[in-house]
């Protein structure tokens, strides 16, 4: 059976870069183009891509949506993702993107800014995403692009420093190749790190689980920081750290018959002894 991947195309060099190689590998490929609406000119960039596409005789899909110069970052990666989720979906594919090493160095160097937990440091490990690029640097990917003759389209908006990546980028520059290596294979440590912790709190969960509910006094005896990760394996990825440190606080204090909302449709239900938890869509 034929594999079928979507590949996220911006028109910059990464993802040509990316586009080229996969062309070279069995399977079919839909080159998928999100235009955020950030820039005036960003159609520009989506009708390149479809000329790129259709140069490799590949299906173009792509959206439209006017998030204006003002919008975050966050948020255009946020509505970008759903876009290339809703393709990967509908036609049972696997979602590939141009992420590479540096990427992956700047990630951790802006959750480090923000002051991320540990989870933090366990970057780029979606599960429903390849990444064939992450092993190589920016340099390379532009060495690939320039021995191969390839052309691309720069974003204005990566040296706009009003964004935090692009001001760290330039700090990361002077990163020698070795430092950045000891930081990925640190990422991949966290990674598996990370998949061990999930088991256990997942395996602790199951243990205080019964007909629906789940023991308070498990939840108020055991240590805040293991507390939290069993709460998240009871709700998921739907509540940040602080929603999470907030539930159980509630279930620390709130009183029979009551209800909290957690927030992204997470209702937790108490009775004396037990709290249920119900996750709406």
């Amino acid at each position: 059976m034929t594999k079928t991947y979507v590949m996220a195309v911006s028109g910059g060099v990464d993802s040509v870069v990316l586009l080229d190689i996969m062309s070279q590998m069995p399977g079919e490929i839909i080159v998928a183009h999100f235009d955020h609406g950030i820039r005036e000119d960003s159609q520009l960039d989506a009708e390149f891509v479809k000329d790129l596409a259709n140069k490799y005789g590949y299906r173009f899909e792509t959206r439209r949506e006017d998030l204006g110069p003002g919008a975050s970052e966050d948020l255009a990666r946020t509505r970008r993702y759903e876009f290339l989720r809703s393709i990967t979906q509908e036609n049972d594919a696997s979602l590939v993107t141009a992420h590479h090493m540096d990427d992956l160095v700047e990630t951790v160097a802006i959750n480090l800014t923000r002051g991320t937990g540990w989870r933090g440091l366990a970057v780029l490990d979606a599960p429903d995403i390849y990444r064939p690029l992450v092993r190589y640097t920016k340099q390379d990917v532009i060495e690939y692009a320039q021995h191969h003759k390839l052309e691309w389209r720069e974003d204005p908006t990566n040296s706009d420093t009003k964004y935090l990546r692009n001001q760290l980028r330039q700090q990361l520059k002077a990163m020698s190749l070795d430092d950045k290596l000891q930081i990925a294979a640190l990422v991949t440590k966290q990674r598996d790190l990370k998949k061990q912790i999930e088991k256990e709190s997942q395996q602790l969960v199951d243990s205080t689980y019964n007909t629906y509910n789940f023991s308070r006094y498990f939840f108020i005896n055991i240590p805040k920081a293991e507390a939290l990760e069993c709460l998240r394996a009871i709700v998921g990825s739907k509540l940040t750290h602080p929603q999470l440190a907030k539930l159980l606080h509630a279930i620390k204090t709130m009183s029979l018959g009551k209800r909290y909302e957690a927030g992204n449709g997470v209702l937790v239900d108490f009775t004396t002894r037990n709290f249920s938890v119900e996750l709406l869509k």
